[in-house]
């Protein structure tokens, strides 16, 4: 199953999680299919906390993807604001 989910990066105490599609079996870190976007819990001043390519998100929720809670709620805000 292809699932749209979180992988972390960022320094310890500063995490940045990247919005990837990827198979269900694969590690967090591991394997992706593809970058869909970036989430910054930290981001302040004029950083953006949410960068997210809804039509891309749109086309693999289409051809059957499931998205987690955490990305379902970034999915939702992110396309509200465009």
């Amino acid at each position: 199953m292809v699932k749209i989910r979180l992988t972390r990066g960022g320094a310890k105490k500063r995490p940045f999680y990247h919005i990837i599609v990827t198979d269900s079996r694969s590690a967090r870190d591991g394997r992706n299919i593809e970058r869909v976007g970036y989430y910054n819990p930290v981001a302040s001043g004029n950083d953006k906390a949410v960068e997210l390519n809804v039509e891309r998100v749109k086309y693999w929720l289409d051809n059957g993807a499931q998205l987690t809670e955490k990305v379902a709620n970034l999915y939702k805000a992110a396309a509200k604001a465009a």
